[in-house]
């Protein structure tokens, strides 16, 4: 009788991996069953820092709930703000100028790259490799100063609010912004050296945690984590919001559906977002920063859903409205919780050793799953 994986038998090893202290950024608890070095099964544990986001933003006004979804993705802070402020535009129906459009835009594609800094540093030091990560947090910390300088905070920024911006451009934004693409395109090619063209590091990733475009669309699995499956789902191309419809910039998509195709799928965005960031710089218009609206806002009554692409994936934002001036109901669908549930269909049958490579190229931002 042939053994099924996934089903325990006598003999097998069941270990836990975390969770790590409280206290820690990132608590994820996994039960490994294995055989061997052989993976049968992989259960997360969720809850260890799960704070109800979600029931506490139906406490606060349309204004403060914004803020709080900072702390899910604090890698993408500006992002998940933007689309709560985009949900809730919806419902009053409010145009925002095209000068905080643009910022937006911009804000959000720093922050992508700044994201993804961290993942490719975090991703070679989790393999072995201590050095890249210095070189990543050297670009990281400079889109980290430009938005010190105009956010006030260089984490969660709370920079957008109902109808555009907190606060004009510092005026050092574009001059500074420009010196990070020059910096990022002379660096570039140290990733390629130091990581990517490695050969023990492509030995670990290349076929390792396949997912197929079919098993990606059925876990619901988003961003890069999908299009490195071949899967086109940026938010940003197939739901266009603010000016992107109006930029020239590729989706990277792999095929492959390894872990070096995920791998690849982020270096190629950086790429992409840096060549967004060059198409706007010069070209924010003036005007307005914020559109007028009013001190306390109050949703029509109904149900709004906003959507948007994050580093890690779509960050969709429900609000159900009674026509009161707080949330009668909130839901966030987080990119992190359906990319993880496919975690075990990758891992079975792989080895022990791979499971760090898979959960890197996930780049699970724990927050964002216990909301």
């Amino acid at each position: 009788m042939v053994e099924e994986i996934g089903t325990t038998e006598e003999g097998d090893l069941i270990i836990n991996v975390g969770p790590q202290h409280p206290a820690t950024h990132g608590v994820l608890h996994l039960v490994i069953t294995l055989n061997g070095e052989t993976i049968k099964k992989v259960e997360p544990h969720l809850g260890y820092i799960h704070r109800s986001i979600e029931k506490m933003c139906e406490s606060l006004t349309y204004r403060q709930f914004i803020y709080v979804t900072s702390r899910m993705d604090y890698l993408s802070a500006h992002i998940n703000n933007h689309a709560c402020a985009l949900c809730v535009e919806k419902g009053l129906d409010v145009e925002i100028p095209r000068r905080a459009q643009v910022i937006r835009v911009l804000m959000d594609e720093l922050t992508r790259i700044a994201s993804h800094e961290l993942w490719w540093g975090a991703m070679a030091m989790d393999l072995g490799a201590f050095t890249p990560f210095f070189h990543a947090f050297r670009e990281r910390e400079t889109i980290n100063d430009i938005m010190e300088e105009t956010c006030g905070a260089r984490l969660t920024m709370n920079y957008m609010v109902p109808g555009g911006l907190m606060a004009d451009l510092h005026p050092n934004f574009q001059k500074r912004v420009k010196e990070f693409i020059t910096l990022y395109k002379l660096k570039i090619n140290e990733y390629a050296e130091l990581v990517t063209g490695n050969i023990i590091f492509q030995n670990r990733m290349k076929g390792v945690g396949y997912l197929s475009a079919e098993d990606a669309i059925s876990y619901g699995c988003s961003g890069p984590t999908a299009r490195g499956s071949g899967v086109s789902c940026d938010i940003r191309k197939l739901y266009p919001y603010e000016v992107y419809d109006k930029l020239e910039f590729d989706e990277v998509l792999e095929t492959e559906g390894d872990s070096f195709a995920r791998y690849m799928v982020r270096i190629g965005e950086m790429n992409q977002s840096i060549k967004i960031i060059e198409q706007l710089i010069d070209n924010i218009p003036d005007g307005d920063f914020q559109a007028k609206t009013k001190v306390v806002l109050k949703l029509p009554k109904g149900e709004f859903y906003s959507r948007v692409e994050t580093a890690r994936g779509e960050l969709g934002v429900y609000i159900v409205s009674e026509g009161g001036t707080t949330p009668y109901r909130i839901k966030f669908r987080s990119p992190g919780f359906s990319n993880l549930s496919a975690l075990d269909h990758m891992a079975r049958g792989s080895k022990l050793g791979d499971l760090v490579a898979m959960m890197g190229t996930l780049d699970l931002v724990i927050p964002d799953i216990d909301r």
